[in-house]
């Protein structure tokens, strides 16, 4: 796992409010699918400024389009919490 995959898992933890807000994080696919404690602490614009193809959510469910490497950054987002 590189850096920059570690620095990006980084970015993505904190824009998802940080580890006490994610209650589960899964990869699938091209995405991570977060379940997060507090949707209004979630910053869009930070996951996009961290390398997102986009975000949505629906509830407290927070789903990052992060494409293929998708796999390499859950390990990495684990290792972080």
């Amino acid at each position: 796992m590189s850096t920059s995959d570690q620095e990006r898992a980084a970015a993505i933890l904190a824009a998802l409010g940080g580890v006490d807000n994610i209650v589960e994080i899964d990869p699938c696919t091209t995405r991570l699918r977060a379940l997060v404690t507090d949707p209004a602490v979630v910053d869009a614009a930070a996951l996009k400024a961290a390398g997102a193809y986009g975000v949505t959510s629906h509830g407290r469910v927070v789903q990052v389009v992060v494409g293929p490497e998708v796999d390499t950054i859950a390990s990495a987002l684990d290792d972080l919490m």
